[in-house]
């Protein structure tokens, strides 16, 4: 398992971290998503055999959210 912190703009309450959180918990590998509107990030716990940091970012992108790191 590996993790990432992924940094994402775009939040602005607690109801767009469950989005962002129920986007990557939908990918195949992800094994744990914490996401904090108030610290702007995100904690992700993954098997990179099953999916990469970028497929983790283009799915917040396509969320509508943006990411930095």
């Amino acid at each position: 398992m590996h993790t990432i912190t992924l940094f994402i703009s775009d939040m602005t309450c607690g109801g767009c971290a469950n989005a962002v959180t129920k986007v990557l918990l939908a990918l195949p590998g992800v094994v744990k998503a914490e996401v904090s509107h108030v610290e702007a990030k995100a904690e992700v716990s993954y098997d990179p055999g099953q999916v990469t940091p970028e497929q983790l970012k283009a799915a917040i992108a396509n969320a509508g959210y943006g990411v930095t790191n």
